[in-house]
């Protein structure tokens, strides 16, 4: 049977989400778990993608194959027992045998977080980016109007990006916005590039800091040019917070 698994992780010490050879990994540890549950069989997960070294999930998802007859309920207690407590499973379910945890997905939700106060506070350093003074958030937003559509994204996409195909994705969403002493700047879509919510949160600091205006996000979207936009924000502040499926029609 084919099950769908939710997963939380804080990724500061972890290499990203795929596996790497001699490198700590957050779908190794959780293959590993699995392996052993299955008494030494060795599973293969899926992810809907993957996250950077630094980068955590919220609610990344995942799926895997097995024969094993535990009931539905005892998987997310079964895993965890198995996982650091730095990678916590939050909901296993049996989906169709044809689902696809990367394929099947119909949008995600990022966030990125950073703050501002006066003095770094030294409990956020691995999840949260500390900006330096002042940033107006309303202009931030008139910038996040520019990404919602479809668009090539051409020029917010790493240079060492593998992507050979379209660069064009759909933006549902993109706000930025106080919560308690943090600004959060939420974006969901069909899909993003490798970087790409890094580039743009890089992009939007530039916006709040007074150093470009808002409209830099609608000339980069017609002019591809990457120069023209922030410097990458760091890993830290990026959260992959769900992954959205049409459950309905693939869960029985």
């Amino acid at each position: 049977m084919r099950l769908l698994a939710r997963v939380s992780y804080d990724g500061t010490r972890y290499r990203g989400y795929q596996v790497q050879p001699n490198q700590l990994t957050v779908q190794a540890v959780i293959e590993a778990a699995l392996t052993r549950i299955h008494k030494g069989e060795q599973v293969k997960i899926t992810a809907s993608g993957r996250t950077d070294a630094g980068v955590h999930a919220l609610g990344q998802a995942f799926h895997f194959d097995s024969t094993l007859m535990i009931p539905e309920g005892n998987w997310v207690r079964a895993i965890n027992s198995q996982l650091p407590d730095d990678i916590v499973i939050t909901d296993v379910h049996q989906v169709a045998d044809d689902f696809h945890a990367r394929f099947d997905v119909l949008e995600k939700w990022y966030e990125y977080r950073m703050y501002n106060t006066t003095l770094i506070d030294p409990f956020k350093r691995h999840y949260s980016h500390y900006v330096r003074g002042p940033l107006d958030v309303v202009a931030m937003n008139k910038a996040c109007q520019y990404l919602v559509g479809t668009h090539d994204f051409t020029a917010f996409c790493a240079s060492k990006s593998n992507v050979k195909d379209s660069k064009v994705r759909t933006i549902f969403h993109a706000t930025c916005e106080y919560q308690a002493d943090e600004i959060i700047f939420t974006i969901s879509g069909s899909g993003f590039l490798y970087n790409m919510v890094r580039i743009i949160t890089g992009s939007l600091i530039d916006v709040g800091q007074g150093r470009k205006p808002p409209e830099v996000i609608r000339q980069a979207l017609e002019n591809f040019d990457r120069n023209t936009l922030g410097k990458t924000a760091p890993a830290k502040g990026l959260y992959l917070k769900h992954v959205v499926y049409d459950v309905n029609e693939k869960k029985f």
